[in-house]
């Protein structure tokens, strides 16, 4: 692939359905491929396939769409090189610029600008050997740290990584997401009242609103 291209899977306006900046218009520049395979995935067609696009054609697309949000995601944008200058050259333009990451891919070298959202995995994700732990000391206080919760072992262990690592002084927010299938958001919005953690629970607001419908 040259080294101004990227193969994209889609790129699509809508609103931000997580992060602190959710229910905000935003444009999703959705990257192809994967080297997770986490149980409860929902983009797995972007495990292959999309189309090979210049930066260029990236940028005019992103801006025919006038927006102040972007957010690079995937599949995992950082399995592709070319999305670190693809971020920076987002950042160039004026836009305010996060990443969605698995957290098994380093990222020390994503643009200082860009707010990071990195995905700790779960035991019942099927991916938690894959974390790469010193990305932690790769964040600051506006990236965010995310986890996706199956049960109540996947609780558990997410409490044990905000003591163990001191998650809450290193980012301001740590995103607590269930499962959309598998744990009622009832349960898991007990447990976090009832320990006072120091989180900030997020539903998907996408799926709420339009459900699995791609490009939403």
């Amino acid at each position: 692939m040259a080294s101004d291209t990227l193969r994209i899977s889609e790129i699509f306006f809508s609103l931000q359905g997580e992060t602190r900046t959710v229910g905000l218009p935003t444009v999703f520049v959705r990257l192809t491929g994967c080297p997770l395979r986490c149980t409860y995935c929902d983009t797995d067609y972007a495990f292959e396939g999309g189309q090979i696009m210049t930066l260029g054609e990236i940028l005019d697309a992103v801006a025919a769409y006038k927006p102040a949000y972007v957010t690079v995601t995937g599949g995992e944008p950082l399995a592709q090189p070319n999305a670190l200058p693809l971020m920076t050259a987002l950042c160039d333009a004026g836009y305010e610029v996060s990443l969605e990451t698995g957290g098994a891919m380093p990222v020390e070298a994503v643009d200082s600008r860009v707010v990071k959202v990195v995905d700790l995995k779960t035991p019942a994700s099927g991916e938690l050997s894959r974390n790469r732990y010193e990305n932690i000391a790769c964040l600051d206080r506006k990236d965010q740290i995310k986890f996706v919760l199956c049960n109540r072992e996947d609780y558990e262990w997410a409490r044990m990584q905000i003591d163990h690592y001191q998650l809450a002084d290193k980012v301001d927010e740590i995103l607590f997401s269930p499962s959309f299938t598998e744990l009622p958001s009832r349960d898991l919005a007990d447990w976090i009242i009832a320990d006072n953690l120091p989180v900030r629970m997020q539903l998907q607001l996408h799926k709420l609103i339009w459900g699995e419908e791609r490009g939403r």
